[in-house]
């Protein structure tokens, strides 16, 4: 008997010394953890804007120009849905554009028309005013 009550007491020694390096490990990655989350912290606009897809920043920026204190708010709110998980989707420029509109901000943005030419793409604008100066001079 005395041969198998010590087996048992090594195996109870055993299984607490693994049961404390459990506990010590998880204790050290909650650490780690609760000490990366302060670092992690990032303003709402540079959450925003990893989830912006084609030509977003420039709406962005057009928004901040025009709008400063309305797009601030418009930008906590996307990001705090975007934390959140209630926006996974990309967001791109036209759809910023219309959100804006949506909510009564007129986002004015740089339009140009290319047009192609001779095998080169001209803006729209340079062609007219050549065409123009073409005329005048007929």
């Amino acid at each position: 008997m005395s041969d198998e009550d010590s087996e048992l007491e090594r195996l109870k020694a055993k299984r607490l010394a693994e049961m404390q390096q459990n506990i010590s490990t998880r204790q050290e990655i909650e650490k780690s953890t609760s000490n990366l989350q302060p670092k992690e912290t990032k303003n709402p606009r540079d959450i925003l804007i990893e989830h912006l897809g084609f030509r977003g920043l420039e709406v962005l920026s057009n928004a901040e120009l025009q709008f400063p204190n309305d797009t601030k708010t418009v930008v906590e709110k996307l990001s705090e849905l975007i934390t959140s998980g209630e926006i996974t989707e990309i967001i791109d420029g036209g759809k910023l554009l219309m959100l804006f509109r949506s909510i009564g901000l007129n986002i004015r943005m740089e339009t140009k028309i290319n047009i192609e030419q001779d095998g080169k793409f001209v803006s729209l604008s340079d062609k007219l005013s050549s065409h123009s100066s073409d005329d005048g001079e007929e």
